[in-house]
């Protein structure tokens, strides 16, 4: 399990993957940078600052089907709570020539092919995993309507993009409770003792 930082650690861990995973062959003939983004940057990207990038944007959260239906899931030992979510993924190059979109993405969707698990040496430490935590990565055959309805939604015109989604980040809840909710109180001690003062 991962703490409050689990979300955001698997996006930054993807691209620091991706960024170290780069070849050096590639990177004097192709440079690229891969950068986590937010909706913000998204909406109305510096394309300058863009260029020879590929953008990981977290455009939705979903409860993992597992966990959906269960109201309070927890761990096999019953120690505490746990919420289960899957992060969905844009991968988009940015730049003006073909050969570098294509060549780079054509990596990309290789290496993560090729490494579509992500365990605790590759997150980042900041989420506080568990030994054993792993981190699924699967591409996602969005429909072009899927597509077209997030660029829609965004100010810059499509580019060439890829969706993958990371499956289960799983978040621990407090299991600790705070003790009853109070909802009564009593006066009467109060009363009395103003009444003999």
């Amino acid at each position: 399990m991962a703490n409050l930082r689990g979300i955001y650690a698997v996006g930054s861990s993807l691209a620091s993957f991706l960024q170290n995973s780069y070849p050096a062959e590639l990177s004097t003939t192709h440079p690229c940078q891969f950068k986590l983004v937010s909706s913000g940057e998204m909406s109305g990207p510096d394309e300058q600052s863009f260029d020879k990038m590929v953008s990981i944007y977290l455009h939705r959260i979903t409860v993992n089907e597992h966990y959906r239906n269960a109201t309070r899931p927890q761990e096999p030992n019953g120690k505490k709570p746990v919420l289960g979510v899957d992060l969905h993924y844009l991968l988009t190059y940015w730049g003006r020539s073909a050969e570098d979109e294509q060549l780079v993405m054509a990596w990309m969707m290789r290496q993560l092919q090729m490494n579509s698990i992500l365990d605790r040496s590759m997150l980042s430490g900041s989420a506080d995993w568990a030994a054993d935590e792993t981190i699924q990565l699967t591409a996602s055959n969005l429909s072009i309507e899927d597509i077209m309805r997030v660029w829609d939604a965004l100010a810059p015109k499509y580019r060439l993009s890829i969706a993958y989604t990371a499956r289960t980040v799983r978040l621990e809840t407090d299991s600790e409770t705070a003790g009853p909710v109070v909802t009564i109180r009593n006066v009467y001690e109060q009363e009395t003792e103003s009444k003999h003062a």
